[in-house]
């Protein structure tokens, strides 16, 4: 069963930083794909980050680009997300994501999600 566990959310003034980590139950190679999805309130959910486990190759939605970055840890198992010059529009719930394809089959899995909070 695998397992996504973050950590790392909390409140933040504007301006402020946070990283946020997922640590997997095992290792991030058995995902093709791993990245960070954020849900605010009445909104829908977006990928905000995202990291080929293989090549480590990026991308981002443009309103966190050059101020977020995901990278990952191979022998913890664990992708981080790194953001910095926090703004009150980043207040969500994240969750974290990894994903395999299979043929024509794609399986997600998430983590429980963690509060960010960016607030004067």
């Amino acid at each position: 069963q695998v397992q996504l566990v973050e950590s790392g959310g909390g409140l933040v003034q504007p301006g402020g930083s946070l990283r946020l980590s997922c640590a997997a139950s095992g290792s991030i190679f058995s995902f093709d794909a791993m990245g960070w999805y954020r849900q605010a309130p009445g909104k829908q959910r977006e990928l905000v980050a995202q990291i080929i486990t293989t090549g480590g190759n990026t991308n981002y939605v443009d309103s966190v680009k050059g101020r977020f970055t995901i990278s990952r840890d191979n022998v913890k198992n664990t992708v981080y997300l790194q953001m910095n010059s926090l703004k009150p529009e980043d207040t969500a719930v994240y969750y974290c994501n990894a994903h395999t394809i299979r043929r024509i089959t794609t399986t997600n899995y998430w983590g429980q999600g963690t509060q960010v909070t960016v607030s004067s």
